[in-house]
């Protein structure tokens, strides 16, 4: 984040306002110690101050607002939610009903067997296939 003034540092002096109205609070030193370390807080941390930092009297409010505005300003994590899971493939049990028709009168039809395989290994059926198919189903009838 590029500053105008980057000697003015508006979260630093609320960090040692609030450590400092509140000796004995570990959440503000601890807050303190990772903004001096690191350089800067998540938006969770920036909201904590900020609660801490408006209940305290004689904060100015020009300073919460910029502090308000730098919460706003970061973005937010949320998790998408899960895809509805759908298999890649659904048999058709009209095509399933056909094969297994077929392979009734003559079990040893050798194209017919292989769409079987197809079919029962889930791997969609060409139109050709399809159109195959049906071909035999009429030379049967």
């Amino acid at each position: 984040m590029k500053r105008l003034k980057p000697e003015v540092d508006i979260v630093m002096d609320l960090l040692k306002e609030v450590a400092a109205a509140n000796p004995g609070n570990s959440f503000a030193q601890s807050i303190l110690i990772q903004y001096q370390e690191r350089g800067g807080l998540s938006k969770k941390q920036l909201q904590g101050l900020y609660g801490k930092a408006e209940r305290l009297p004689g904060i100015s409010t020009a300073k919460l607002a910029t502090l308000e505005a730098i919460i706003l300003r970061k973005n937010e994590k949320t998790r998408s939610p899960k895809p509805e899971v759908k298999p890649l493939y659904e048999k058709d049990e009209k095509t399933g009903l056909q094969i297994r028709a077929i392979l009734e009168r003559f079990p040893e039809h050798k194209q017919v067997k292989y769409l079987q395989a197809k079919y029962e290994n889930n791997e969609p059926l060409t139109s050709s296939e399809q159109l195959d198919l049906q071909r035999i189903i009429k030379a049967l009838k």
